[in-house]
C-alpha cells in the first residue's frame, strides 16, 4: 500500500486533510490553525504539503517512522504550523491502519481502559445570571462538569459593568470573576465539577489575585491563567494559588511538556491533538504526565473530527481527567461537515467499535460553507496598548 494524495479540505472556519492510498482506503485528520488563529491560517496548510512532499509513495502504516522523518526533516523543528500538520497527518495514518486492521485506533495503541468518557462542556454568556441558566440546562442534560470564561465573552463588553476585561481595574477583574463562578457554583450545586479558563490573558499577579479569590467555590481546575512561555512562572502561579492549574494548549512538543512537568506549573495537561502532532505524539505526553502523577484533560476546541480523535486517546491512557467537548456537535456546521457523530450519552462519549478514529467526513455538505478566516479581537487597554489576543 502506498500513499498517493495528502489534500486540505476547508469549511467554515475548519480544516481537515484527507491521505489517499492506492487501494483506496482513506484516512482522515483534523488541522489546528496554529499561526493563523488571528486570520487565515495559510501556514498549517503549507506544512501539509510540505510533509506530503515526503509522504506520497510510502506505506501509511509506517506511523512512527513518518512521523520521526517529518518531524527531524525540519532543522530548525517543533515549530507550531508544521507541527500542527504532522498531528492532522498522523491521525489520518492511524485512521488508515485502523481501517486496514479492521479495528478502533485505541485498539492499536493499548487496548480500552474505560467503557466511556466523561465530558465537560463550555458555558457561554455575558451576564452571571445567563452562565448560571446555561450552567443548570447543561447538569439537566447530563453533563457533571462545566467550564467558564469569568469576565464575559470574547470581544463583548460586560453589560454590568460597561466594559470588557481590556479595560476591568485589578479590583474589578477579581469581583467580576468571583461573581459569575459564585452564581455558576449555586446553579449546578456543590457535586458538580467547575472550572475556569481565562485563556492565558492574566499577569502573574493578577492570575494570583483571582485564583485566592475563587477559592470558596471549589474549582477542579483553574486554565491557562497566564502565557505559556515561561515555565518558572508558572511554578511561581501554581504554587501560589489555591486550586489545580491547567495548561498546555498552545505547546506542542514532548519536550516542551517536560519542562512544564519538571517545573510542577501544572496538575493537569491539556495537549491538542490536532496542534501537538497527533495519536503519536500526545500519547507520549500522557505517558510523561503519568509519570508525574498528573491528569489529561486533551483540548478540543474544534470539530467532530477532532472529537473522535481525542475518544482514541482517551480510551487508551491511563491518567484522563475529564475530556473537553466543544458546543454545536450536534448543529450546523459541524454536524452537516460529518456523517455521524460519535455517540453522546449525557455527560459521556460512547467508544465507537468502529475500524479507525470512527467518523467520516461528509464532503458533499462542504459547498455550503465557504472557508472563513479566524476572527479574535484584540484587548486594547484604555491607554491604547495592547493586552493580548
Amino acid at each position: 500500500m502506498q500513499i498517493t494524495k495528502i489534500e486540505t479540505l476547508r469549511a467554515s472556519r475548519f480544516m481537515y486533510v484527507k491521505v489517499e492510498t492506492d487501494e483506496g482506503i482513506t484516512g482522515v485528520g483534523e488541522l489546528h490553525p496554529a499561526s493563523g488563529t488571528g486570520g487565515t491560517p495559510f501556514l498549517p496548510i503549507a506544512g501539509v504539503e510540505y510533509c506530503a512532499e515526503y509522504l506520497v509513495g510510502k506505506n501509511p502504516l509506517h506511523i512512527e517512522r513518518h512521523w520521526q522523518h517529518t518531524f527531524r526533516r525540519c532543522l530548525f523543528r517543533g515549530g507550531a504550523d508544521v507541527m500542527a500538520a504532522i498531528g492532522a497527518i498522523d491521525i489520518a495514518l492511524w485512521d488508515i491502519k485502523g481501517k486496514v486492521l479492521g479495528a478502533p485506533v485505541y485498539e492499536l495503541i493499548g487496548g480500552p481502559t474505560r467503557e466511556k468518557v466523561r465530558l465537560y462542556t463550555h458555558l457561554g454568556g455575558t451576564t452571571p445570571e445567563a452562565l448560571a441558566e446555561q450552567a443548570s440546562a447543561r447538569v439537566e442534560d447530563g453533563f457533571t462538569a462545566v467550564r467558564l470564561y469569568p469576565f464575559g465573552d470574547f470581544g463583548v463588553f460586560d453589560f454590568e459593568e460597561g466594559r470588557g476585561l481590556e479595560s476591568m481595574s485589578y479590583t474589578a477583574m477579581v469581583r467580576n470573576a468571583e461573581q459569575r463562578v459564585a452564581a455558576v457554583r449555586d446553579a449546578v450545586g456543590p457535586d458538580v465539577d467547575v472550572m475556569i479558563d481565562v485563556v492565558n490573558r492574566l499577569t502573574p499577579a493578577e492570575a494570583i489575585a483571582v485564583g485566592r479569590a475563587l477559592e470558596p467555590y471549589n474549582l477542579y481546575f483553574f486554565e491557562d491563567p497566564i502565557e505559556p512561555e515561561n515555565m518558572d512562572a508558572w511554578e511561581y502561579v501554581a504554587a501560589s494559588v489555591p486550586m489545580p492549574l491547567a495548561m498546555g494548549e498552545r505547546l506542542y512538543t514532548i519536550y516542551q511538556f517536560r519542562d512544564l512537568l519538571n517545573h510542577n506549573g501544572a496538575a493537569f495537561v491539556r495537549p491538542d491533538l490536532s496542534l501537538a502532532g497527533g495519536i503519536t505524539n500526545v500519547k507520549k505526553i500522557a505517558t510523561l504526565a503519568e509519570s508525574s502523577y498528573v491528569g489529561v484533560v486533551p483540548h478540543n476546541p474544534l470539530s467532530c473530527v477532532l472529537t473522535a480523535a481525542c475518544v482514541q486517546i482517551d480510551a487508551a491512557i491511563h491518567n484522563l481527567a475529564v475530556q473537553e467537548y466543544p458546543s454545536g456537535e450536534n448543529q450546523a456546521p459541524k454536524r452537516d461537515l460529518v456523517k455521524e457523530p460519535i455517540k453522546r450519552e449525557g455527560g459521556y462519549l460512547i467508544l465507537p467499535d468502529t475500524p479507525g478514529i470512527g467518523i467520516e467526513l461528509n464532503e458533499d455538505a462542504f459547498k455550503h460553507y465557504p472557508p472563513q478566516p479566524y476572527v479574535r479581537p484584540p484587548l486594547i487597554a484604555p491607554d491604547g496598548g495592547l493586552k493580548e489576543y
